[in-house]
């Protein structure tokens, strides 16, 4: 698949880790396209010369590192991994709404401010989900960036967005993907001939941007190379050998992901809702499981984080915001985007995991495979090129 040295799975990765970005495929997808002042980082032009349309599929979860478990159930991606694949770095926290705003608009977390799967509101205790977004706060307040489907759009591409019906008009999808027609389409099937109808509808200029979610789904769900997971892989691959069949000789396609997934062994969670010395001092409890985000009690972070410190040990690296954003994860991150970030970050090492049973949904801490921190089979994803 590289040549290049690959990390061990659970290695952790730093934000100067070589490689491409997922944000940069956009950017670079524009510039194939000739949109003015496109930057090209991850020097696809070179490589499509004569394209004008170009396909972006995002299957939810198909990390780097699960390209080999899922190569014996999906042949197209092994091949295409082996012969016209790259691995890229999805950004941090690994987790869907991060990335998918990431490679939206072209830009780190702390410039588009979708900074984790739940964040706190500042100024409340609200938590908000931004996969269950509907709209409050405004989607062009909390993410203020310019995606790049509004860039091409603005540049006379036609522009089209391919997701599953009850995602249209959400909160995350006008974060980021504002800019594209809508399609709904649910299912590998309905996915590739949406897609490709697009593709084959402009007249000019064309990117569509699509995604699939039922890998991450079976994966969470069931784990990673379980069964669900591997029929999941099955659907994937018969939608990426539909693309590349339908392709017309002026397109190209490119597939990529949001992140990876460990599976979480019983014996590595946490749970915050049931010890009580992690409870302490504790105000709000966004995040997810791998990367924790708390807001804490006024004079109580030095000791949020000798306890939590203490209690979990080697199991996590126990921060306060100000030490994780110094480490450039983020990217810059204006002042209103800040606190956003929990007062103290606790960032999951190896398998281990932090659920909170009750205060998150239930089904939440009964999941097999989770994301979100910074080892390599988390933020690792691939960028499969292929050209009509």
């Amino acid at each position: 698949m590289s040549d290049s040295p690959t990390p061990a799975p659970l290695a952790i990765l730093g934000p100067e880790h070589g490689g491409g970005r997922l944000a940069e495929v956009l950017p670079s997808a524009l510039a194939v396209l000739g949109v003015p002042g496109s930057a090209d980082p991850l020097g696809l032009a070179p490589a499509l010369p004569g394209v004008r349309r170009i396909a972006v599929l995002l299957v939810d979860g198909l990390g780097w590192y699960q390209l080999p478990t899922a190569a014996p159930y999906a042949p197209t991606l092994a091949g295409l991994a082996a012969t016209v694949g790259r691995p890229l770095i999805a950004g941090f926290p690994s987790t869907t709404p991060t990335s998918l705003v990431s490679l939206g608009t072209g830009v780190p977390p702390g410039a588009h401010g979708v900074l984790g799967f739940t964040v706190r509101v500042p100024g409340t205790d609200r938590v908000l989900t931004h996969t269950d977004w509907s709209g409050d706060p405004s989607p062009l307040s909390w993410q203020p960036v310019t995606t790049q489907l509004e860039r091409a759009r603005a540049a006379g591409v036609t522009t089209t967005v391919v997701s599953r019906p009850e995602f249209g008009g959400s909160g995350l999808t006008v974060a980021a993907n504002r800019g594209g027609d809508f399609r709904g389409a649910a299912g590998g099937d309905a996915v590739a001939a949406a897609m490709l109808a697009a593709l084959a509808a402009g007249s000019g200029p064309t990117l569509v941007s699509g995604y699939h979610a039922d890998l991450d789904r079976h994966g969470h769900v069931s784990g990673v190379d379980s069964v669900p997971w591997r029929d999941a892989a099955t659907e994937v691959d018969a939608l990426v050998a539909r693309l590349v069949d339908g392709l017309p000789p002026d397109a190209a396609l490119l597939v990529t992901a949001d992140h990876g997934q460990l599976d979480i062994p019983a014996t590595h969670r946490f749970d915050l809702d049931t010890d009580p010395r992690l409870r302490d001092g504790i105000r709000v409890v966004a995040g997810e499981a791998r990367v924790r985000y708390l807001h804490v009690a006024p004079g109580a972070l030095d000791d949020v984080v000798a306890v939590w410190s203490t209690v979990l040990g080697d199991a996590a690296r126990v921060r306060t915001r100000d030490e994780v954003v110094a480490t450039g994860w983020f990217g810059p991150v204006p002042e209103e985007h800040l606190a956003r970030i929990g007062d103290v970050v606790v960032t999951c090492n190896d398998t281990y995991a932090v659920m909170a049973s009750r205060t998150e949904r239930p089904m939440a801490s009964k999941l097999v495979a989770y994301h979100g921190s910074d080892t390599a089979a988390e933020l690792t994803v691939p960028l499969l090129v292929v050209r009509g």
